[in-house]
């Protein structure tokens, strides 16, 4: 990774000039196709594992990638196609398998393609300052997330667990009724679970959607399939505002993940500050979405320990706008 940065050279949240961006890197390099993930030296990350890897309990975060689509395709997004065929002159001896899919549709990183935000002269870019055209013309790599899958990404994982807070409070824990989960109950989870937030961490929220879309009827499902076609689906996650965007800076979280829809809270609470604008389009942060999480809260809450060390492995197409997270998570 060249040209090794320092999280102590970034500037604090009061000295950012301009909140909504942060584009230091030359345009096209592979500095600015990593974002904040470019900050995940190998003295970082070395460091990470040897803090974080102790007992060798290990857990996957991918999510399958048929629930949303069988029997009720999901947010409008191309079903998964998946097929079985003989490799030809050896049928009977061997078998190949034939892909296509939206890796939108189940769990999935968005990459710095995937949004755009508006800027001052009221036009769109993404992340550096990429246009829609060097993305949709297909003859340009910039902010690809090719760029990840390079070297992979290698960081400390924190687990906010807010459906266990809530299961201890008693209260009903619901991840498709659109409720915001606030900073101060980030903070009290985070207490609770020894929780030190260190810079380059991945921010991991469990607010229940998968375990709630689980448990549903196919009815259900159908319904809040209708809302998504009309752009009303409802979804739990953190809240948006100033105070969320300025941890998040300050704390210099790398990547972002959930296993909720979109990682924040749906509708939005204050389109000023959604985190697809800040995280993706400003300053290079991964979101990840519909995570399973599940089994690594169960295994956090085995070995009393919210922290471990994560790798992931994007698939290694230069253009591409998403991909599946090919997630673990090591203790």
């Amino acid at each position: 990774m060249s040209k090794a940065k320092t999280f102590a050279e970034l500037p604090k949240w009061e000295e950012l000039e301009n909140k909504l961006r942060f584009w230091p890197a030359e345009p096209g390099s592979k500095e600015e196709g990593l974002g904040m993930l470019r900050y995940l030296t190998p003295e970082h990350v070395a460091e990470v594992a040897k803090n974080e890897i102790k007992s060798g309990d290990r857990v996957c975060l991918n999510w399958s990638m048929l629930k949303l689509e069988t029997p009720v395709p999901g947010f409008n997004r191309f079903a998964c196609e998946h097929e079985i065929v003989p490799i030809p002159n050896y049928e009977g001896i061997a078998w190949d398998d034939i892909w296509r899919f939206n890796p939108q549709a189940s769990s999935q990183w968005d990459g710095f393609r995937h949004f755009s935000a508006e800027i001052d002269d009221g036009t769109r870019r993404w992340y550096g300052g990429t246009t829609s055209d060097e993305i949709s013309k297909m003859e340009s790599d910039r902010i690809g997330i090719g760029h990840w899958a390079q070297d992979g990404i290698a960081a400390r994982g924190i687990l906010i667990d807010y459906v266990s807070y809530c299961e201890k409070k008693g209260q009903e824990i619901n991840g498709m009724n659109g409720h915001a989960i606030t900073l101060e109950e980030v903070h009290e989870i985070a207490k609770e679970c020894n929780i030190e937030f260190k810079h380059g961490d991945i921010f991991f929220l469990r607010c229940g959607f998968t375990k709630t879309w689980e448990s549903i009827s196919l009815d259900q499902k159908k319904e809040y399939r209708a809302l998504t076609q009309a752009h009303k689906h409802r979804h739990t996650g953190l809240i948006q505002s100033e105070a969320v965007a300025k941890f998040m800076w300050d704390n210099h979280i790398v990547a972002v993940a959930g296993d909720g829809v979109s990682f924040e809270v749906r509708p939005n609470r204050n389109n000023e500050w959604s985190m697809h604008n800040y995280c993706l389009a400003g300053w290079g942060v991964p979101i990840g979405e519909m995570f399973d999480l599940e089994r690594l809260a169960e295994l956090c809450k085995k070995l009393n320990r919210w922290t471990f060390f994560v790798t992931s492995s994007p698939l290694n197409h230069p253009r591409a706008v998403s991909s599946p997270p090919n997630i673990m998570a090591l203790f």
